[in-house]
C-alpha cells in the first residue's frame, strides 16, 4: 500500500508531538522564536486576525496571541494540535483556535486574515507553491505574509543540496526538499505578494537532540552519525556542515525569515 506524503507527515509528527513541549530537545523551534517575533513586530496589531499555517503545536500563535485580536492555528496532525491546545490552556492563552486542515487547501474564504505566517513548513510539504498561494489567497490586501524556514546553504552545489535532503530524510522520512531563499521569494511573488524584508542566519545545533526530537530509528541515526564523522575526517560532504563543539557533534542549518505584503 502506497503511503502518501501527507500520511508520512502525520505519522512522523504524531510521534514528535510530546517532544515539542520539551525545550531540551526542541531547541530549533524555541531558540529563535523570539527572533521571529521581533521580525514580525512591525506587523503586529491588537486588531489583527492571524492565521498560522502548518502550525504544529502553535508556538508562533501562542507567542503573539496577547498582541493580536485572534489567531487560528491550522495543522494536519491532530496530535500536534492537541499538544498545543494543552500548552495554551496551561498558559491561559484563550484567543487561539486550533483547527485541523490542509495547508494546500485552506478552509477559509478569500481575504479573511490580516496576517498569515508559516514556520518550518515549506521544506516539509509536498507542494510549497500551493501552500504559499493559499496563504496569499486568504490574506487581505496589504496584509503581511511571513515565511520562516530552513533553506539551502548559499553556494552549495546540486550534489551537496541533494545530500542535505537525503540526510534530512534519513532522520525524518516526511522531509521533502530544502528550497533556496530566492525560491521562497519567487513563490511569494508568483502568489501576488511583494517581498519587503528578509533575515538570514546560521544555526549551529547539536546532533543528538535533533535525532531525539524526531525519534529517529537507531539504524538511521547511526548512519547519520557515521556520515558526519566521516566528513569531519575529510570524507564526502553531507550538506550538513558538521563541526565539533565542546566535544559534541554539531551541524549547521541556514534559516531565513521573509516578509511580503499581499496584493
Amino acid at each position: 500500500m502506497t503511503v502518501t506524503h501527507d500520511e508520512k507527515v502525520v505519522r512522523e509528527f504524531s510521534k514528535q508531538a510530546d517532544s515539542f513541549g520539551d525545550t531540551r530537545l526542541n531547541t530549533a523551534f524555541t531558540r529563535h522564536l523570539d527572533r521571529l517575533v521581533r521580525f514580525m513586530e512591525p506587523e503586529l496589531d491588537l486588531e489583527d486576525v492571524v492565521l498560522e499555517v502548518a502550525a504544529g503545536t502553535a508556538l508562533v500563535s501562542r507567542a503573539i496571541a496577547r498582541r493580536v485580536r485572534h489567531v487560528t492555528a491550522l495543522d494536519l496532525t491532530p496530535a500536534m494540535l492537541a499538544q498545543g491546545k494543552r500548552e495554551a490552556d496551561r498558559d491561559g492563552v484563550t484567543n487561539v483556535t486550533f483547527t485541523r486542515g490542509d495547508a494546500t487547501a485552506l478552509p477559509y474564504l478569500d481575504r479573511s486574515f490580516t496576517l498569515v505566517v508559516t514556520r518550518f513548513s515549506l521544506h516539509q510539504v509536498a507542494d510549497p507553491a500551493a501552500v504559499v498561494a493559499e496563504m496569499a489567497r486568504v490574506s487581505r490586501p496589504g496584509a503581511a505574509l511571513i515565511v520562516a524556514d530552513l533553506v539551502r546553504a548559499e553556494g552549495s552545489g546540486s550534489s551537496e543540496e541533494g545530500d542535505a535532503d537525503r540526510m534530512e530524510r534519513l532522520r525524518d522520512p516526511s522531509h521533502n526538499t530544502l528550497l533556496s531563499e530566492q525560491e521562497i521569494k519567487d513563490l511569494l511573488t508568483e502568489a501576488g505578494a511583494e517581498v519587503k524584508r528578509t533575515d538570514r542566519f546560521e544555526h549551529v545545533r547539536p546532533l543528538e537532540p535533533w535525532l531525539a526530537l524526531s525519534q529517529t530509528p537507531e539504524e538511521a541515526a547511526a548512519q547519520i552519525r557515521k556520515e558526519l564523522a566521516d566528513e569531519l575526517e575529510g570524507g564526502p560532504a553531507t550538506g550538513m556542515r558538521p563541526s565539533v563543539v565542546e566535544g559534541e557533534t554539531h551541524f549547521t542549518h541556514t534559516n531565513v525569515f521573509v516578509q511580503a505584503i499581499a496584493g
